[in-house]
């Protein structure tokens, strides 16, 4: 970095500011390899546009709201009935793969329990069907929605492993479900889709409307519940939803659901194996019950919620470089714990709808179903004729234990990822009883406030803290009390824009690895002119070079060239843009103004850093720009306002983690010797034909452990997976 400081302007000396021309307008401009100093002559359209769509494929992670939709209208115009991708594209695929999923599953689950003698590959239902009649990544996609890039996360690779694995994980037995990860493939799904068509191909605003909808229909197919999808998309997935959003996540979400519909695949005509439907409604003294609920769901988020971070911590401290030890201990721990047990060898979904069900009739599995709501039914059988059970009726149970696994299960949903609406939602659809919404809404909102006073936000919101994810969650309200200027980088590189060399612009470029920098007239007036990003200029100079024969001593301006920089032979000739001027010696000057951005988001020093915090959160620029009187003073990003944001929260609540740090470390010694004795029989037994693990490599872990956190020095200095681009 260079240690320029803006020069005060001497007394009576004009203070100028040079005209900005619309964005617009510098998208159509000419890209001139200047030589000469005539005004005059245009580079052809169809030079000109082939300019734009390489910088449109160059920048296509990038995503600015505003831009990317004024480019589009325009591109939408010049091409009124190309052929585009719809979302009902993404969301029949969606559902395509969300019924593969489930028949998978089902059908691995119950190999654990026998199988189908007259047909091998048919699960349990359908085998007896036949024999009678022939029955999550959520974190890294809100990111990725909100304007950042993490590169293969949403790739091609990324989804047929997710296919592949998701299926075995949950029917190994494992505690997990496809709920979750529903989310995940489905914006895979979406994003894979739309990038073979180049209206989404290149324009990175529209794809994550794409991937936003595509968000709400993996909700959709794993409930069973697209409004309720469309509603979780909106509260908890994106950042910026405008109303086309709104209807593009519908209509994406209603195909999803209509396709695993028309699939059927469990043979019941549900969408899901744990949707229910209940005859009985509720009592009014049974909201005592339900508020006792919301309370275990708020205590349950955050206990989970807690030690899910410092499972997270420890695994990144000391388990890092097992990963594959660590994945085969706990399939054989669960595999050994679950599988003589009656109730945990089925599969989690299954368990889910017993437990649902009203318990008359023959669904019970085991005794299971009565284990739910117990306690209530057992206070009414003890003394039913109490006047605190007046309002039930004779000879018809009063007591629906499946409603408290279904209330419950709310709960715990609301409570660990801090959501509302959508989960009152959720639960309709699952259930299609009216009379049941009021005792959810009861449970969900005492859940989020006992939840509240645990912390904000969900375990999708911690796990982006826990990351080090530069995200600005649009949620949070912040009152800090100080101008922009307090988190305002005033240690700039910046670029003078006319009189530096070729050689010395690349050298900059080498030497710095910022992603833009904001042009200047001279380093000493700081006058602002623009801002240019790393990515347009590493284009325009390698395309110089490509089409021109440069000289390495060539002048570089980001605006109008001086007169007098110009050689007398070039004014006998038109100006000549890297397309269509011919070859010549080498270039003199080079202009990089069709690159540059000449209208740049700027602020006062003084503007209250929470009001630049809404700037961010809503246009989602990636750099703003602070300028006191026309002089560039300094600029700020997300990671600026997010390291003081840090900062505040620290000094506001200081923790001391050394207690928890020496629980780490003893329970890693425990492990140690564990995996040791383990090692030494193992080798008693087989005469030291097997080896398990290597002490060195243990001993090396255990003298100097990863951290278990991410520093906030660490998680700004740039060299993260996550890249911050414009929305």
């Amino acid at each position: 970095m260079n240690s320029d400081v803006p020069t005060p302007i001497a007394p009576g000396q004009p203070r100028r500011r040079p005209p900005r021309g619309s964005y617009s307008n510098r998208l159509s401009s000419n890209l001139l390899g200047v030589e000469g100093g005539q005004d005059g002559g245009s580079v052809p359209v169809q030079a000109n546009g082939i300019v734009e769509e390489e910088i449109a494929e160059i920048k296509r992670y990038e995503v600015d709201w505003v831009q990317d939709a004024a480019r589009e209208e325009l591109r939408r115009r010049a091409r009124e009935r190309e052929r585009t991708a719809h979302p009902h594209w993404g969301g029949a695929a969606i559902g395509l793969n969300a019924a593969f999923l489930n028949i998978v599953t089902e059908w691995l689950s119950d190999i654990k329990r026998g199988y189908c003698t007259t047909a091998f590959y048919l699960n349990e239902n359908f085998c007896c069907w036949g024999a009678e009649n022939a029955g999550s990544g959520i974190s890294e996609i809100k990111c990725i929605i909100a304007g950042f890039v993490m590169k293969g996360f949403l790739g091609f690779w990324t989804l047929i492993i997710k296919s592949i694995g998701l299926p075995l994980a949950i029917a190994s037995g494992l505690s997990v479900g496809k709920e979750g990860p529903s989310v995940h493939y489905a914006v895979c799904t979406g994003n894979v889709i739309s990038q073979l068509f180049e209206k989404y191909k290149r324009n990175a605003a529209k794809s994550r409307e794409i991937l936003t909808a595509c968000a709400a229909a993996g909700v959709g197919v794993a409930f069973g519940s697209p409004i309720g999808g469309v509603l979780f998309s909106l509260e908890e997935i994106s950042s910026y939803f405008p109303l086309k959003t709104l209807w593009r996540s519908y209509f994406c979400a209603l195909v999803a659901t209509a396709v695993l519909a028309a699939m059927n695949p469990f043979r019941t005509g549900q969408l899901v194996m744990f949707t229910v439907k209940y005859d009985r409604s509720w009592h009014f003294f049974e909201l005592i019950f339900f508020v006792i609920i919301g309370i275990f769901g708020g205590l349950y988020g955050a206990f989970v919620m807690k030690w899910n971070l410092r499972v997270q911590a420890f695994r990144k401290k000391y388990l890092k470089d097992y990963s594959v030890i660590e994945a085969t201990l706990l399939a054989a721990t669960t595999a050994v714990v679950c599988y003589p047990n009656l109730f945990l060898r089925i599969d989690m979904t299954e368990s889910m709808e017993i437990l649902f069900l009203e318990c008359e009739g023959g669904h019970d599995y085991g005794g299971l179903c009565q284990m739910v709501g117990i306690l209530v039914q057992a206070l009414h059988e003890s003394a039913p004729d109490s006047s605190f059970f007046a309002s039930c009726e004779p000879d018809v149970p009063c007591i629906t234990p499946g409603t408290y696994a279904f209330l419950g299960a709310g709960a715990a949903l609301s409570g660990i990822m801090h959501i509302t609406v959508s989960v009152v939602v959720i639960m309709f659809e699952l259930t299609g009883a009216l009379t049941y919404i009021l005792p959810t809404m009861i449970v969900v909102g005492v859940t989020k406030a006992v939840g509240d006073r645990f912390g904000k936000g969900g375990i999708a919101d911690r796990m982006i803290w826990f990351n080090g994810f530069p995200f600005l969650d649009n949620k949070e309200e912040h009152t800090f009390g100080v101008p922009v200027s307090t988190v305002t980088m005033n240690d700039l590189t910046v670029i003078p824009s006319s009189g530096l060399d070729l050689t010395s612009l690349e050298w900059l470029l080498s030497e710095n690895k910022f992603q833009g920098f904001p042009v200047v007239e001279s380093s000493t007036s700081r006058v602002l002119v623009g801002y240019i990003g790393r990515t347009e200029l590493l284009y325009a100079i390698e395309r110089a070079k490509r089409e021109r024969s440069v000289l390495p001593s060539a002048r570089c301006f980001f605006g109008t060239a001086p007169s007098s920089t110009l050689t007398p032979s070039s004014t006998l000739r038109p100006p000549m843009s890297f397309d269509t001027i011919p070859s010549t010696s080498g270039q003199m000057s080079i202009d990089f103004s069709r690159f540059m951005n000449p209208t740049p988001l700027t602020v006062h020093p003084h503007l209250p850093l929470e009001t630049v915090m809404e700037v961010f959160k809503k246009m989602g620029p990636r750099v703003i720009l602070v300028e006191y009187r026309g002089q560039l003073t300094g600029l700020v990003t997300v990671k600026d306002c997010l390291k003081y944001q840090f900062k505040v929260e620290a000094e506001g609540n200081p923790r001391d983690d050394s207690s928890l740090n020496e629980s780490q470390e003893r329970l890693w010694r425990l492990m140690q010797h564990g995996v040791a004795w383990l090692r030494e029989k193992a080798s008693r037994v087989t005469g030291g034909q097997i080896q398990l693990g290597s002490p060195p490599l243990l001993e090396r872990s255990m003298r100097s452990p990863r951290s278990s956190h991410v520093a906030i020095d660490d998680i700004f200095r740039g060299d993260h997976v996550l890249e911050l681009g414009d929305r």
